[in-house]
């Protein structure tokens, strides 16, 4: 029996209650909003909360014969959304001001497959203006709930937040840069980045839709792989999915890795980075070596010459998504996302295809380095989270950007695999001197989910007796 709260219990663990008839649908449901009532006027979470529609689907869900409960993979379980993501009736605004008005009369093809599974959505989650990294004047900032003056990661803030606090069982995020793998480092959670394609991006809204994927941010590798599973798949109104049928995980509790070889890079994952982090990391392969894995030290050419031409492409491609607005409307967006989409529009149609050649530089090189490894492990970023303040999430390029000492290799494990797609999984690893949480990541070949995330089950449960909770 389990000693959690219902808030920080596992997607099996809500279920077994509904089970044993401990708890239904609604009652977790109520715990849940009464949670973020709570405790979210302080956390900022949330941009809005659907507890009508939340409540509703409960108790639809509580009426179903046991028969049709089983057919429902996430029968029963409070997520929340990115307010990216198109959600029929409900305001979908992506950080901004311009689209405060904004409501879908259609589901995005997440949130469709979400509910199909039998979630019940809880709802739309805060982010950075246009899923980048500063915030619009008009929208809340989230609080890192280890400690409220450090950054929360972005920009799939919200997401890591509530998670992370016990407002939601998981979410959704998007990850363009590092925006599924920040947070989840920031706040101490399983974030997944699927390969590019395998999740629908129909009724997200872009950033950059060449760079853009959509994942699940949880507290254990199951639940992660849970709502993978549910979102994953063939969309025909997303010409760039993968023309497969939704994951399956069916060895992911297998811990014996013998016969995985498992890449590490010391100068990439080890030269100037944190030195808590890369211990944490090393305690990771020796973890995974005991479970049989054969860790092999590789080597390439250093990518981070290539890190800087992801702004060109980022900024090309999101001055093109909200052409409709800006500049027509450019007062209406903070200073740093006003000042991205600037540079965006300066962007030469000669600076764009210059970027894509080193992109596809960067990507050979990393090919070559799967060469051999069935996946690669290094940290989730290269920093504690450092400290903000609204100066900071309010300002302009320049300083929110001075803020993290970026150069730019603090994307040094992110924008490698936005660049190629490949996926990944972050995993926390322990926590800093300081208490805030450390983060690895595992890197697969592409369309490699299962692996990646057998890898990181057998890693979280010889650490994940050690994890801790933000919040009571």
């Amino acid at each position: 029996m389990t000693t959690q709260p219902i808030h920080y219990q596992s997607i099996k663990e809500i279920q077994d209650s509904y089970e044993n008839k401990s708890e239904t649908p609604v009652s977790v449901t109520e715990h849940f909003l009464k949670r973020i009532e709570s405790l979210d006027p302080d956390l900022k979470s949330y941009a809005t909360v659907m507890s009508d529609s939340a409540l509703q689907q409960a108790e639809f869900l509580s009426k179903l014969y046991d028969d049709d409960r089983k057919k429902l993979s996430l029968f029963g379980i409070p997520v929340a959304v990115k307010d990216l993501c198109y959600t029929d009736g409900v305001l979908t605004m992506g950080g901004t001001a311009v689209l405060e008005d904004n409501i879908p009369n259609y589901d995005s093809t997440v949130v469709e497959r979400l509910k199909s599974a039998g979630a019940i959505i809880l709802g739309k989650l805060n982010l950075t203006e246009g899923a980048m990294a500063g915030y619009n004047p008009r929208r809340d900032v989230p609080k890192n709930p280890w400690n409220f003056d450090k950054w929360p990661g972005v920009s799939s803030s919200g997401s890591g937040v509530s998670t992370s606090a016990g407002l939601c069982l998981g979410s959704l995020g998007s990850d363009t840069g590092g925006s599924i793998r920040f947070p989840s480092a920031s706040c101490g959670l399983v974030g997944i980045k699927p390969t590019y394609g395998r999740v629908s991006r129909y009724g997200v809204l872009d950033l950059a839709e060449t760079l853009d994927h959509v994942g699940p941010m949880t507290r254990n590798v199951d639940d992660a792989t849970m709502m993978l599973s549910a979102i994953s798949g063939y969309d025909s109104n997303d010409p760039t999915t993968i023309f497969e049928d939704p994951l399956q995980f069916p060895d992911l509790h297998n811990v014996d890795l013998r016969g995985i070889v498992l890449g590490y890079c010391e100068s990439y994952a080890e030269e100037d980075i944190h030195k808590e982090i890369v211990a944490s990391v090393r305690n990771g392969l020796a973890i995974l070596e005991n479970a049989g894995a054969t860790i092999k030290k590789i080597e390439f050419e250093s990518i981070d010459k290539y890190l800087s031409y992801w702004q060109t492409i980022c900024t090309a491609e999101a001055y093109n998504a909200h052409l409709e607005n800006f500049p027509k409307h450019a007062d209406k967006y903070g200073p740093f996302f006003r000042e991205w989409l600037e540079m965006g529009s300066k962007v030469s149609q000669t600076d764009y295809i210059q970027a894509s050649k080193q992109r596809s530089t960067s990507n050979s090189i990393m090919r070559r380095a799967f060469d051999g490894i069935d996946a690669m492990i290094c940290p989730s970023v290269p920093r504690l989270p450092h400290d903000v303040d609204d100066s900071i999430n309010y300002g302009s390029v320049a300083t929110n950007r001075a803020s993290r000492g970026i150069a730019d290799y603090f994307q040094r494990f992110t924008v490698p695999f936005d660049y190629n797609g490949y996926p990944t999984i972050s995993i926390p690893s322990g926590y800093s001197e300081s208490g805030l949480p450390m983060s690895l990541q595992i890197v697969g070949n592409p369309n490699q989910e299962a692996l990646i995330s057998r890898v990181g089950y057998a890693f979280e449960k010889d650490i994940q007796s050690t994890w801790k909770h933000p919040i009571d």
